[in-house]
């Protein structure tokens, strides 16, 4: 058994491609348009597996974008999808100087929680040992939920 993807659904394929491709540094790698089913599939890789040649082999995102409305609740009971950076305070400066909210930020050097347009939450965990505590990371507060 070989784990392939998780999957989530998006209200607006524009805003969360620009989230996970512009603003979380993942790479498109496949796309498949249903017109029958009326849905869009977007398959998204991360930098390292992209950067290893290894994208079509690793596990994926799937982005579903259904083209009818649906109001889809409650993105923190699907859990979080987890990614894994070599430095979590640069990763997550990038990400605040791009206008993403730092749900829960890296006080600890190891872990941080940030949220997509839908509500869907990830978790970004340091490689490797955790960094030294820092500022502004230390002392910043939670904000919302994550």
């Amino acid at each position: 058994m070989r784990y392939l993807h998780t999957m989530v659904r998006v209200t607006n394929i524009e805003e969360s491609l620009d989230f996970y491709c512009n603003k979380f540094g993942m790479t498109e790698i496949r796309r498949m348009e249903n017109e029958a089913g009326r849905f869009t599939l977007v398959f998204l890789a991360a930098s390292e597996d992209i950067d290893s040649g290894r994208a079509e082999s690793a596990p994926l995102l799937e982005l579903t974008y259904n083209w009818d409305p649906e109001a889809y609740t409650g993105g923190r009971n699907f859990g979080h999808l987890a990614y894994e950076v070599d430095d979590i305070y640069a990763t997550c400066q990038r990400l605040m100087d791009m206008g993403v909210t730092i749900n829960r930020p890296p006080r600890d050097g190891r872990m941080a929680f940030v949220r997509s347009p839908d509500g869907i939450s990830i978790e970004i965990l340091q490689k490797g040992a955790a960094l030294p505590s820092s500022e502004p990371w230390a002392s910043m507060p939670n904000t919302g939920v994550w």
